[in-house]
């Protein structure tokens, strides 16, 4: 981010920063006081502040509604299988105990329905170990655990598709990776994927199975590790946004439910 605030700067912007989930204000008094605002946190306290300046008419790159639906996950895997994207099946509960006896066999993971940066995130060995999780409140998501030792992360900046590969950890998303072309049916999936939340910048996660690639994850403003001349890209972006030449919002769904091929 470093590099393309200095080519905001160098463009003529005045560009200031700051970590909103570590920020302290007060929400009474939260006022939009900058012409364009770039959201790229995904921790619900950001989402919050972006929320309160969104509703007094601030512009910000992704707009907030988009942000907030592809953070609950819950929210994001019905949207997604509405616009056709290939996800793996899924099922939600706050007792994840009761999920044992409908998940069928295999290696599974869980994750929280508003979880970001692999926090949270959980492999179990089959349906039994479900009943020894602790039962609460809060959405757990159960999908089966899909085999591929790396991660196919895709990186989209308005027309542009990057795709990158990267051993799976629960840093990856910190480590660059390796460039890779991009398949003609990812970057289909991946445009699906931007379709489904109105996004102009985004992050997907997929794994390449034998039926296809099966998307994992969608986030808005990744940190675009591996693509060549991210910075360049993605100013010529924020600056087109800022003028207005770019307009994005979150779309209603297809009036006609498309039908995703589960994993």
């Amino acid at each position: 981010m470093a590099e393309l605030f200095d080519r905001l700067r160098g463009a003529g912007c005045d560009v200031s920063w700051s970590i909103g989930e570590h920020e302290t204000y007060r929400p009474d008094t939260l006022r939009a006081e900058h012409d364009l605002y770039l959201l790229k946190s995904q921790a619900p306290a950001a989402l919050s502040i972006a929320a309160v300046l969104a509703a007094q008419g601030a512009r910000i790159l992704n707009p907030s509604p988009a942000c907030a639906a592809a953070q609950d996950k819950v929210v994001a895997t019905h949207r997604l299988a509405s616009f056709g994207v290939p996800l793996p099946r899924t099922w939600v509960s706050g007792q994840p105990s009761r999920l044992a006896p409908v998940v069928g066999h295999g290696p599974l993971v869980t994750k929280p329905f508003n979880g970001y940066h692999g926090t949270g995130v959980s492999f179990v060995g089959g349906a039994d170990e479900l009943v020894g999780l602790p039962d609460g409140d809060a959405a757990v998501l159960v999908q089966p655990r899909l085999a591929g030792a790396d991660d196919l992360k895709v990186y989209v900046i308005g027309d542009d598709v990057f795709a990158v590969r990267k051993q799976f950890s629960a840093t990856s998303h910190g480590h660059a990776g390796r460039p890779v072309p991009v398949d003609p049916v990812v970057r289909e999936v991946a445009r699906r994927c931007g379709a489904a939340f109105g996004f102009g910048l985004y992050g997907v996660d997929l794994v390449e199975t034998a039926d296809g690639p099966i998307v994992i994850d969608v986030n808005h403003f990744p940190g675009y590790k591996g693509v060549p001349d991210a910075a360049e890209r993605l100013c010529r972006y924020v600056l087109a946004y800022a003028d207005g030449k770019i307009d994005l919002a979150l779309p209603a769904l297809p009036a006609r439910v498309a039908v995703a091929v589960p994993a």
